[in-house]
């Protein structure tokens, strides 16, 4: 018998796509490196985030290689999913911990430290995967106005359970991902007025029983900072200054007045782009607007090779999640959106986010993989 070897796919990889990851990751780490000397004094930070790094790339490369028609094939395995992190939504009510008056994540006290989970980004993950599998299979009688509400409840239950934690951020992102994801399979205008009406009649609702008071006063101060400068103005004003401060070159890793001083709050989450805008300059952040283009454009590259709508609407799904989270964190920053706490990808701090995100990547790559396979 002859040598069985499994052969590693380098050449089938997407190299670009993962050097302009990488790129980012490394200016994420040396920010938030910045940002731990300023809070801490040590890099606990710095150390946590190279850890889950390395997690979550090796998942990458690891999720390469399992063929993501398991996703496609298998509902039970979606749909397992979906339903473990609808559970896992709920038992943050009974476990969760509450930081800044909301109750997202777990906390496990392990011997090098505290370690958090926050199950939301697993939800994000399901959602699309879902979603995915739902109008994949149904793409020719989409106009029927059923298959908008069944996937609709798909996302309500999820939703319901993250405004009551509460986290408007991560609830806008659920429904924008469940949106954008109807609109690219070919929703009928008046269906989407429907939605629209539906919206802003849960909106109104939101405001009344879901909101809490710290997040009404987000918004309202999201109209008017200037109103409270001192109270919940603060974050945006000191956000705006350490951005307009940064220049054209930035003041120099380590060195930014704002984020050093601490005028600049969460400068290693929320705000973590005007860190990098203070220390990095105007080069630093077209820098990341730039590899933030080339992930976008290979991601469509990818999209235009498969021959699945299951792989099609995966990817998009997925562009979606990032084209919003980098969209209402950045203009959070500039002061266009109220401050959600919604983290800036492959560069705020945090592990859940981050593991899970690159996760993606790595099963997108298996479908670039895949689609190389079937064209050889």
């Amino acid at each position: 018998m002859g040598n069985t070897r499994i052969a590693w796919p380098i050449k089938k990889f997407d190299w670009i796509l993962i050097g302009a990851i990488i790129l980012l990751l490394v200016i994420g780490i040396l920010s938030i490196a910045s940002a731990s000397e300023a809070r801490t004094g040590a890099f606990v930070i710095f150390r946590k985030q190279l850890i889950f790094a390395i997690i979550g790339l090796a998942l990458l490369f690891l999720f390469s290689l399992i063929d993501y028609r398991f996703l496609r094939n298998y509902s039970a395995v979606v749909l397992t999913l979906y339903l473990v992190s609808v559970f896992l939504l709920i038992l943050l009510f009974i476990f969760g911990s509450r930081i800044r008056g909301s109750i997202s994540w777990f906390h496990f006290n392990l011997p090098s430290g505290s370690l958090g989970f926050e199950p939301v980004e697993i939800t994000k993950l399901a959602l699309i995967a879902l979603l995915a599998k739902y109008f994949s299979g149904r793409h020719i009688d989409f106009g029927l106005i059923k298959h908008i509400f069944i996937s609709g409840f798909y996302v309500f239950i999820p939703t319901l359970l993250i405004l009551l934690q509460p986290d408007l951020g991560s609830a806008t992102i659920l429904i924008a991902i469940w949106v954008g994801m109807m609109l690219i399979s070919g929703i009928r205008m008046r269906h989407l007025f429907i939605i629209l009406i539906i919206f802003l009649i849960l909106a109104g609702l939101g405001w009344g029983f879901f909101l809490e008071d710290y997040q009404r006063a987000r918004i309202l101060t999201f109209l008017s900072p200037t109103k409270d400068p001192l109270g919940q103005g603060y974050n945006v004003l000191q956000s705006i200054i350490a951005i307009g401060s940064g220049g054209l070159w930035g003041k120099g890793l380590g060195h930014g007045s704002q984020s050093q001083l601490n005028f600049l709050p969460e400068q290693h989450t929320d705000f973590i782009f005007a860190t990098i805008a203070e220390e990095w300059g105007f080069f630093g952040i077209s820098s990341i607007l730039i590899l933030w283009s080339i992930i976008f454009w290979r991601l469509f590259i990818t999209i235009m090779g498969t021959s699945t709508n299951f792989a099609r609407l995966f990817i998009f799904g997925f562009m979606i999640l990032l084209l919003v989270h980098i969209s209402i964190n950045i203009g959070m920053n500039l002061g266009f959106f109220p401050v959600t706490g919604v983290p800036l990808p492959l560069l705020s701090y945090g592990g859940s986010n981050l593991i899970t995100t690159l996760t993606i990547f790595g099963i997108i790559q298996n479908i670039k993989i895949n689609n190389s396979s079937s064209s050889a």
